[in-house]
């Protein structure tokens, strides 16, 4: 296993592993589908689908690939605010056939790095209440729980 930089070719792979690794209920947008059907027309799996286009455009430099025999297995992601000096992972998944192997650990060094030697001071990342085994890993790692917050979504009715 191998963690290297994002390159272009990586983008469909590393929406696939998004897909399959927010399925269920770690995902906001797979909840709001639950309650409110499809937004717009469109599914969750779109919606994350252009998260993942906004954080290559943002920071394709900070996106890092765990690769096994030339296969992404998984990935993290960084933003930079060079302002606060707090950087942030908004996306981290890892396939499950290859979870409980370090690749998560390896990943956060990576990402951690990255935003050390962009001069941040601090680093957060967040993950929903349902997730156990990313709040044991983000605990284990050093993060501490700030904060929990409730995300809120209703329909506006056309007039």
């Amino acid at each position: 296993m191998i963690i290297r930089t994002y390159r272009e070719s990586d983008r469909e792979a590393l929406k696939e592993i998004t897909i399959t690794c927010f399925d269920g209920n770690s995902s906001i947008d797979h909840n709001m589908e639950s309650l409110f059907g499809l937004v717009d027309g469109r599914d969750w799996k779109w919606r994350k689908r252009l998260h993942m286009d906004s954080d290559i455009a943002a920071n394709a430099a900070g996106i890092f690939i765990a690769e096994i025999e030339g296969r992404p297995v998984g990935y993290i992601n960084t933003r930079i605010d060079h302002e606060t000096r707090i950087g942030y992972i908004p996306h981290m998944a890892v396939l499950p056939a290859h979870r409980r192997i370090g690749i998560g650990r390896k990943l956060l060094d990576s990402a951690v790095a990255f935003l050390r030697d962009q001069g941040m001071s601090h680093v957060r990342i967040s993950t929903l209440e349902t997730n156990s085994p990313s709040q044991q890993l983000y605990s284990s790692y050093g993060f501490k729980e700030v904060s929990r917050q409730i995300h809120y979504m209703m329909q506006i009715e056309d007039k």
